[in-house]
């Protein structure tokens, strides 16, 4: 008997040690604390008492073929997406932080070297189906096997996931460093194994799959439209992630090939919501008698995000911009300060950062532990990345770019360029020539043209490509391309997505996010620095190093970004009193039953 007691004390003990250890929690934040505790209601910028009803159109520019956005294949509707649930959702007033919504509860060590999913048990597929853990450890597998290339490289830190009974998940992870992978897979929508066992995950299909969040497809028709109907008996609506969320009875998404059309449809009423990329459009493309009476509105809505960068990117993999010099030259022949005067308003900043807007935007000089992060790499980096802070060529804005050309001239002809008879040539006689990819009935067009007219200065022959919307998205997943326009997003907390833009191993994965086709030691070492930040200020320095690195790589052309959300909308909306650091939100507007009759009213008078 004293042997039996010893042996329970042991292990009481033993289970009082793993419990110190593993921590059950509602949600896990990046870094720090969460910012809502387990007894939460609801976000602060929603509404738990937003109505519900009413239907809502918005517009997409393009066209789709499929609604399996998880794959290499087929152009597909982004909005699908929107009818299938995951383990875990994002707080849009938090830098990262992921909350339960199929999940009811998580468990995980302080290392963060694997994580348990207990999932709800009422959370269930829109046929009555529970959602199990083998479904969860299906979906999983299956888009690590067969999704997007992407999602290879994501989830390439998690070692092994297992069903430990009907509803509990466990993750294991082959890097304990790694301390985002936990929210990764907090991200992981769950897919019905059973309703998939007869169909073919790798094939573009447009058959809506069986969904279990707050949305399903309720009508459409191939590159036209796509309705959303919000399902009354969804299983997660009243948790506090869920509260005041999609309002709208009905979400119709009309596409649209041509931007200049969507925007003539949307003063027509053709549909109700619609956010502004464009500044010209913006200032003074929605003059009219729906604005004038009141109708619809243009607001500028304040967003807080960590903006990215956007710019013409060059393809490295092409012979003529391996040199740095020459892509610093190119950067020297794009007036930015004319363009924002003369085509944007005066609407932009010069983006001059991969995380511009943010602590980990890297400014001045390196800091004490930038330079500890930096030194061991000193021979494989340019030596400017010590000695200067990086700004991106500056004009007076008149148009006269003659200074910027001379200093582009003098960088072409250090890397071996020369004009001849007026065209930039190598040392055998090859001229400089190059396409800018660039996707049809975009807005871009007009961007490139004078920036091609400034390059013909220096001798460079440039021009436009334009591809449809399918062959666009083929070219970019198969580097078929010498420049082209695209975004590097950037969050409050970037971990696993750098790997995708600038590893090494990701240079000649077909569909993955490595456009530059940069191959470097340093920078890969660099993003896993990232990736494997202990804390909030080791992220913030590992990221700003990072950065200044790729500030002086001169991958880019950088554009421009703004720090507003440019909304237009018919006036039938009500929405939270809180604005989220995310900006706009449409998930938590609602129509507004007294506004939205007397717009109809409004309207029936102008008939």
């Amino acid at each position: 008997m004293r042997l039996l007691a010893l042996l329970a004390t042991c292990l009481l003990l033993a289970s009082g040690a793993a419990t110190a250890e593993t921590r059950r929690a509602h949600g896990i934040a990046m870094h720090g604390d969460l910012k809502y505790g387990p007894d939460f209601r609801h976000f602060d910028y929603a509404d738990p008492a937003a109505p519900k009803g009413g239907e809502v159109r918005f517009h997409a520019v393009g066209t789709f073929d499929s609604f399996n956005s998880w794959i290499l294949g087929g152009v597909p509707a982004g909005v699908a997406a929107a009818t299938i649930d995951t383990l875990m959702v994002s707080s849009a007033d938090e830098p990262f932080s992921k909350y339960c919504l199929i999940c009811e509860s998580v468990e995980l060590p302080e290392d963060r070297s694997w994580i348990v999913f207990n999932l709800r048990p009422e959370a269930r597929f829109h046929d009555g189906s529970p959602i199990t853990a083998e479904d969860v450890v299906w979906t999983f597998e299956t888009i690590r096997t067969k999704g997007h290339p992407f999602f290879r490289s994501y989830y390439g830190g998690v070692k092994s996931a297992e069903a430990l009974d009907p509803r509990r998940v466990r993750f294991a992870f082959s890097d304990a460093t790694n301390r985002e992978l936990p929210l990764i897979v907090g991200e992981l929508p769950v897919f019905s194994k059973t309703w998939w066992a007869t169909r073919d995950f790798s094939r573009p299909s447009l058959e809506p799959q069986l969904g279990s969040g707050p949305q399903r497809i309720d009508g459409f028709e191939a590159g036209r439209f796509v309705t959303l109907r919000r399902v009354p008996e969804y299983w997660g609506r009243d948790l506090p992630v869920r509260r005041g969320h999609n309002n709208f009875d009905v979400a119709r998404y009309d596409w649209y090939r041509d931007p200049t059309v969507a925007l003539e449809a949307f003063k027509a009423g053709e549909y109700d919501i619609r956010q502004e990329n464009q500044a010209l459009a913006w200032a003074t493309r929605y003059d009219g008698p729906g604005l004038e009476r009141g109708l619809y509105r243009k607001e500028e809505i304040a967003e807080e995000r960590t903006n990215g960068m956007q710019g013409f990117v060059m393809n490295l993999r092409r012979e003529q911009f391996r040199d740095a010099r020459v892509r610093e030259a190119l950067a020297y022949a794009f007036d930015f300060e004319w363009s924002n005067r003369q085509l944007f308003f005066g609407a932009y900043t010069r983006t001059r950062s991969f995380f511009d807007n943010s602590e980990l935007s890297a400014r001045g000089l390196p800091d004490a532990g930038e330079l500890a992060l930096l030194e061991p790499l000193r021979a494989q980096l340019p030596p400017r990345v010590f000695t200067e802070e990086y700004r991106p060529p500056v004009s007076d804005g008149s148009g006269n770019l003659r200074e910027n050309l001379r200093i582009a001239t003098r960088l072409l002809r250090e890397a071996g360029w020369q004009v001849k008879d007026g065209v930039l040539v190598d040392g055998r006689g090859r001229p400089f020539r190059f396409d800018i990819l660039l996707s049809q009935g975009g807005l871009f067009e007009r961007i490139a043209l004078p920036y091609i007219e400034n390059l013909k200065r220096l001798g460079i022959q440039a021009q436009t490509r334009l591809a449809d919307t399918a062959q666009y998205q083929r070219r970019l997943e198969e580097f078929d391309f010498e420049m082209t326009v695209t975004v590097f997003g950037a969050s409050d907390s970037p971990g696993n997505e750098q790997r995708n833009y600038w590893s090494a191993a990701k240079a000649d994965v077909v569909g993955g996010g490595n456009l530059a086709g940069i191959r470097s030691e340093a920078i890969d070492r660099l993003v896993e620095g990232v990736i494997t930040a202990p804390d909030r200020q080791a992220l913030v320095t590992r990221t700003r190093a990072l950065d200044r690195v790729l500030q002086w790589s001169f991958l880019v052309v950088p554009h421009w970004h703004t720090r507003v959300d440019r909304v237009a909308y018919w006036d039938r909306f009500g929405r939270p009193a809180v604005t989220p650091r995310v900006g706009y939100l449409p998930s938590v507007w609602w129509v507004d039953a007294q506004k939205d009759g007397a717009l109809r009213e409004k309207r029936t008078q102008t008939r």
